[in-house]
């Protein structure tokens, strides 16, 4: 979730100038799935609220963007990753599409949540933004940017093999 109360981040200012971030003291935010492939840099990804459905048209929108070979994708273990509604779903992609869980409390080797500190510092941090719409075209924008420098991608993300 990239939320619209504005975070500090470690920044320059003059001495007595200290940098003032306005806020709107409420915690709105958009909601995001995403997937990285660490083999081209793609990304694949929507805003959506996270319940069962919309992970399941994700999923299908993940498909889509690979129409052939197997798919294995890494996830922490929400709720909705775990919903009985995939189940059906899940059964009629095997050999295709295959759901590995990362252990609790291991951010560190989900690659989507570099993706998601890459995105903060350089969206969110420092920055006011008065309506949640700035936010998602922002994050639309950098997203869009960051895909046209795929190697960059995985230099910042990818573990390389």
């Amino acid at each position: 979730m990239i939320r619209d109360y504005q975070a500090i981040q470690k920044t320059w200012f003059l001495r007595g100038k200290q940098r003032i971030i306005p806020t709107t003291g409420k915690h709105r935010g958009v909601k995001l799935l995403a997937t990285v492939d660490y083999r081209t840099g793609r990304i694949v990804w929507q805003e959506d609220e996270h319940t069962a459905e919309t992970f399941l048209t994700f999923l299908q929108k993940v498909l889509s963007a690979y129409p052939a070979g197997s798919i294995v994708i890494v996830l922490d273990n929400a709720r909705i990753h775990h919903a009985k509604l995939l189940q059906p779903f899940l059964e009629e992609q095997k050999g295709r599409l295959e759901l590995v869980f990362l252990p609790p409390y291991s951010p560190q080797l989900n690659i989507v949540e570099g993706l998601w500190k890459w995105l903060k510092s350089s969206v969110i941090n420092n920055v006011f933004y008065s309506t949640v719409t700035e936010i998602r075209l922002r994050v639309g924008q950098f997203i869009d940017e960051i895909m046209k420098h795929p190697h960059a991608i995985i230099d910042r993300l990818c573990v390389r093999l």
